[in-house]
């Protein structure tokens, strides 16, 4: 069996409808899946929202779920999966925000060493201002280690397509950074 930090107990009753099981199995996703919400979001409330439909399917999934499969990875995927359908469906309706209510503070415990290390809510604060899709590709690719042509298949574009807003989320952060070291630099003079 993989090595799951989940109880595979809880994980039946919350299949079964337990509801006591689903309250204490959310409350091990929230703080899983909270994370990955984020960097496809620009808002905790929509984040929110993701991770409670992502949830909903999950808890539907269970009675498929195999229990050699690590369960975070599980949740994780159909996680991703949910927020890149939602986009696809939603993205008539988008509409663009002020970068100033994007700038929130991330409360949430990141379980990733790596981007602890890399001043995470910095990173995401400035990846939340390059364009939508560019960011959808650049988390799935750099962050969530997804192939362009996997991207191209949820995204419903070409690989090139997805080449092209990787690019660009890449130019645009390194725009972003530029900018964030001169002003530091500036500041400190």
């Amino acid at each position: 069996m993989a090595n799951n930090k989940v109880d595979i107990e809880l994980l039946n009753l919350a299949a079964k409808g337990d509801r006591k099981a689903q309250n204490e199995l959310f409350k091990y996703c929230f703080s899983l899946l909270m994370p990955v919400c984020f960097r496809y979001t620009k808002s905790e409330e929509y984040a929110r929202e993701e991770l409670n439909q992502a949830f909903v399917k999950i808890i539907f999934g269970l009675k498929k779920y195999d229990p050699k499969v690590v369960f975070d990875a599980w949740a994780k995927r159909i996680t991703i999966n949910s927020v890149i359908d939602n986009y696809r469906k939603n993205k008539k309706h988008q509409y663009a925000e002020d970068v100033e209510d994007v700038l929130t503070e991330r409360k949430f415990k990141h379980v990733n060493q790596t981007e602890e290390k890399l001043a995470y809510d910095e990173l995401i604060q400035l990846l939340d201002r390059v364009p939508e899709q560019s960011r959808q590709v650049f988390n799935l690719y750099i962050i969530e280690g997804y192939s362009h042509k996997e991207i191209a298949q949820m995204m419903d574009f070409t690989e090139g397509t997805s080449k092209w807003h990787l690019s660009s989320a890449r130019k645009k952060m390194r725009e972003l950074i530029n900018k964030a070291k001169h002003t530091i630099m500036s500041i400190m003079l």
